[in-house]
């Protein structure tokens, strides 16, 4: 089965950038979709931004011209690239691909962002 493991996460001022990896390993299949997801405290998780194999990204409005998602397809690794961040961002972050029709999820990694 594949896994996920998600980096990258810190604390990090209002305004501030922070850079997220998610590798995957083991039975992979590279041609899926990768997500982003996050979730709050006492809140749904919910979905950030998706990337296809072919790099065409979907953002969520509350993240659109502020965060980048973009993959390596050799290196199996899907990146987050978050820009003006707000304390409204604070979340644990996943990421989640879809193979076989299961979804599989990260660990998370854990972005705080200070006001």
């Amino acid at each position: 089965q594949v896994h996920l493991v998600e980096s990258g996460g810190g604390l990090v001022q209002a305004g501030g950038s922070l850079r997220l990896s998610c590798a995957a390993s083991g039975t992979f299949v590279r041609t899926n979709a990768m997500d982003w997801y996050r979730q709050a405290p006492g809140k749904q998780r919910e979905l950030v931004a998706t990337i296809t194999y072919t790099r065409i990204p979907v953002y969520a409005d509350s993240v659109k011209g502020r965060f980048i998602i973009s993959r390596d397809n050799a290196k199996n690794t899907v990146y987050l690239q978050m820009n003006s961040l707000k304390p409204e961002d604070t979340a644990v972050y996943y990421c989640c691909t879809r193979q076989f029709g299961v979804d599989t999820w990260g660990q998370g990694t854990q972005v705080t962002v200070s006001s």
